[in-house]
């Protein structure tokens, strides 16, 4: 007989409440008036477990029962309140009569899958400039370790594309998830800058299989009239990847060494090929190749946009990667409030996208949110030039947070609605591209002009306008209408 997943949800759920009392009322008034720390120590760390298993559970529950997401977040929120989870089981109890099971939602795995692929990107981030100095290179081999994996991942993501439409977006991420996760593994093996540089060409290539592969999937399986709320999930995934890999990626790189964290990665990403084969198999897309092999991807004005989009987005995320870390040293800050800053960023873009407010994307017309994304980003990238003080700062990186909630998921629409199913996985290996040099473009560009500080934000959002005016003149030439025709 199978358990219902509310009822495990409730069984761990009244350990996790009775472990947080007893650390509460019990161990910790023995740490300080009794001086047993032990206690604390002790019941903290099972308390720690519990608790994983609960958050677990509650992901378990949202993929099988999937209630409101509202429901997993207050789960969440009683852990932290003494009696909350027994408060919870009440209701619970009632709700396990009523809910009915439901079929794994496999476009959760896809996104699961993206997670991962971001994931990887950023987790590197805070570790790999040491951790290339560590094995012998120079400052300038140091850089080039840093940059090969986006270069290296731009052929990975036009390879992905073109084969994509020819055999299937699920053999094209089997391939990418094993050849990424093996290339993980390869660092425990790196000894000099040589085989460092060797090893990053192979991850960057072999990661850049992945995204454009699982964008198509998700593309073809989802109805079209939640094509734009289901971008923004998707951005969602990417957002929590941006906030949560650097700090993943610092935390264990100062516990254990850069080949085990990049190795705790491989790991998941073995897991997730492995769900891929038991839940996403029957799906493989497309069967037929014969009939794929001629199809040529048609270039139009929404294919354009989409990649400026893509591009300039990458482009303001490089140029605010490179400058606002000096903008706030200079304006007397420490290094940490550059984080703090871009983790604010990241979340406002997060909250836009799993709340109701994601809605917005499947009434508005795509190419509409996509210019209003634009524009707030080039303003923002102005009022930071001009900020003086913390207030504004902050201010503006929650403006940039909302242009890029805007842009990403309309991008995603604006190519989706400009390609056919046939030729989707070659569209996005180009889009994904386009990601990918403008990362580097960012930097590269403002760096070679020796714009730094004010000039570089403002030349940054002169350009963000100048696409925007662009974007702006085809719509008003096409005659865009501001609201989706519903069917």
């Amino acid at each position: 007989m199978k358990i219902h997943p509310l009822r495990i949800l409730r069984i761990i759920g009244v350990l996790d409440g009775l472990s947080l009392i007893t650390l509460l009322f019990i161990s910790m008034p023995l740490k300080y008036f009794a001086d047993l720390p032990l206690f604390v120590t002790v019941n903290g760390s099972v308390h720690g477990g519990i608790f994983l298993l609960y958050v677990l559970a509650i992901a378990i529950v949202q993929l099988r029962i999937q209630w409101g997401v509202s429901w997993s977040l207050l789960s969440v929120l009683v852990a932290f309140i003494p009696f909350g989870n027994f408060v919870l089981d009440v209701k619970l109890r009632k709700m396990e009569k009523t809910m009915r099971v439901k079929p794994f939602p496999t476009h959760w795995l896809v996104y699961a899958i993206i997670f991962f692929s971001f994931f990887d990107l950023f987790v590197q981030l805070p570790i790999m400039s040491t951790y290339a100095l560590s094995v012998g290179a120079t400052t300038f081999i140091a850089g080039i370790v840093v940059g090969m994996y986006s270069f290296m991942n731009t052929f990975g993501n036009i390879f992905s594309g073109v084969f994509t439409d020819k055999i299937g977006a699920f053999r094209i991420l089997v391939f990418g998830l094993f050849t990424s996760s093996i290339s993980l593994f390869c660092y425990q093996f790196v000894d000099s800058p040589e085989i460092l540089i060797f090893v990053r060409c192979i991850h960057g290539f072999s990661s850049g299989f992945i995204t454009p592969a699982a964008f198509t999937l998700l593309a073809n399986i989802r109805r079209a009239d939640e094509q734009g709320s289901g971008s923004a999930v998707t951005g969602a995934f990417v957002g929590i990847a941006a906030i949560i890999g650097p700090a993943t990626g610092g935390i264990l790189a100062s516990k254990i060494s850069v080949p085990n964290v990049l190795s705790f990665v491989a790991v998941y990403g073995i897991i997730l090929l492995i769900g891929l084969f038991l839940l996403l198999r029957k799906i493989s897309l497309p069967m037929r190749v014969k009939k794929r092999v001629n199809e040529k991807m048609k270039w139009n004005l929404g294919i354009m946009k989409a990649y400026g989009g893509a591009f300039f987005l990458m482009f303001s995320q490089g140029v605010l990667a490179y400058l606002l870390p000096i903008h706030i040293q200079n304006l007397g800050y420490s290094s940490r409030m550059s984080g703090t800053l871009l983790s604010v960023f990241g979340i406002v873009a997060v909250l836009i996208f799993i709340l109701p407010t994601n809605r917005i994307f499947d009434f508005v017309n795509a190419q509409i949110t996509l210019l209003i994304g634009v524009v707030l980003l080039g303003i923002a990238q102005i009022g930071i030039g001009f900020a003086d003080d913390i207030l504004w700062l902050y201010g503006t990186l929650a403006m940039y947070g909302v242009g890029f909630a805007f842009l990403f998921p309309s991008i995603n629409a604006v190519l989706i609605e400009a390609t056919t199913e046939k030729t989707r996985g070659k569209a996005y290996g180009y889009f994904y591209a386009f990601f990918s040099i403008g990362v580097v473009a960012g930097s590269a560009i403002l760096g070679t002009l020796n714009l730094v500080g004010k000039p570089g934000f403002l030349f940054t959002g002169a350009v963000l306008f100048i696409f925007s005016l662009f974007v702006l003149v085809t719509l008003i030439a096409s005659k865009v209408p501001f609201l989706k025709a519903r069917t």
